[in-house]
């Protein structure tokens, strides 16, 4: 245990700043959970701890953190313990170092990426568990037709939700369609999922026939509902994968859903007995649009529901101020026997 841990006695909170430093959390809510994390106030030791084990070159050794970020989360740290306490002196001189190496953030422009890890803390109440960290790549240009720079908070729950529930997704075919930065496949290959295809297929074109081959046990989409032109296409490619298993059967499964024969699992929002089935994290931005979906799915025998009330996954991003988890609805989809 270092001694920053030790002398606030919350090894948690520690583990909380380094996770939303190394997930490029927004520099105000860094600087909020450093105050959080010392009791009100950024003590000495907890911008040591900022300093030593996140800001040096070891603490990040690996990782490709945008140097702008690093001097911003240093400038904006130093004008708050300024205004109340003293300042460590390690940190005039890193801010003094990341502002000579400015300009080496203009030659990266041809790659244009920086490295974000997000650390789904699963071992917190659970000694067995070891705590998820994946990396990504992301894009900081909006124009590359890329995620950008932003974590959607649709895939953050979605991702919450599968390692919540693993036991749903284990040993499943999972099939997710939609674009991302990988949080969702790497979340199912983690829960055990037994396949998780990865492939190009552009809603407006791909065939019924192309579609058919996979037949998923579960499918799954994070912030698909976005533009009423495609609505059509996404019923389209969601009707084909429900009823895929109903068109080529077989022992032990089902291809629609009766509401006469719902589950107790069912009831609560879940189906591990009745493949297949979609579940969608979706943040509803513009309720037309939103309505455009749930009348084009009903007169395609698709049944959506909102579970979101009824499922409450864990949280697994604490330290993540900027994911606002309450903004977003989880929606099961099942095809509808007539």
């Amino acid at each position: 245990m270092d001694s920053a841990t030790e002398a606030c006695g919350k090894p948690s909170s520690f583990v909380y700043l380094k996770a939303a430093f190394i997930a490029m959390e927004p520099v105000d809510c860094l600087i909020s959970l450093a105050r959080q994390v010392g009791g009100g106030s950024i003590t000495t030791r907890v911008q040591t701890f900022i300093l030593e084990d996140c800001i040096n070159d070891n603490a990040i050794k690996g990782t490709k953190l945008n140097h702008k970020y690093i001097k911003n989360v240093l400038q904006k740290l130093i004008v708050a313990v300024e205004s109340t306490s003293e300042v460590v002196e390690g940190l005039y001189e890193k801010f003094a170092y990341y502002l000579t190496i400015n300009l080496e953030d203009q030659l990266l422009k041809e790659n244009n990426r920086i490295c974000k890890q997000v650390t789904f803390l699963l071992s917190p109440g659970n000694s067995t568990a070891v705590d998820l960290v994946v990396s990504l790549q992301c894009s900081l240009n909006m124009l590359e037709g890329d995620t950008g720079c932003a974590l959607w908070p649709s895939s953050l729950f979605l991702s919450e939700f599968i390692l919540s529930f693993q036991e749903i997704f284990s040993n499943r075919f999972c099939f997710e369609i939609g674009s991302g930065v990988g949080l969702v496949g790497i979340t199912l290959l983690h829960a055990g999922a037994s396949k998780v295809e990865c492939r190009h297929l552009p809603w407006e074109s791909v065939s019924k026939s192309e579609l058919l081959i996979y037949q998923p046990e579960i499918v799954l989409g994070a912030d698909i509902i976005y533009d009423p032109l495609c609505i059509p296409h996404l019923i389209r490619v969601l009707s084909t994968l429900l009823n895929s298993v109903a068109s080529e059967p077989k022992a032990n499964q089902v291809g629609c859903y009766r509401f006469s024969q719902e589950s107790e699992d069912a009831q609560h929002g879940l189906s591990t007995s009745e493949p297949p089935i979609a579940y969608i994290a979706t943040v509803i931005r513009n309720q037309e649009t939103f309505d455009c979906f749930l009348r084009v799915a009903t007169e395609n025998s698709l049944s959506v529901v909102d579970v979101t009330e009824m499922v409450k996954p864990l949280n697994l991003l604490p330290y993540m101020q900027s994911y606002d988890r309450s903004s977003v609805h989880l929606l099961r989809v099942l095809p509808i026997c007539l």
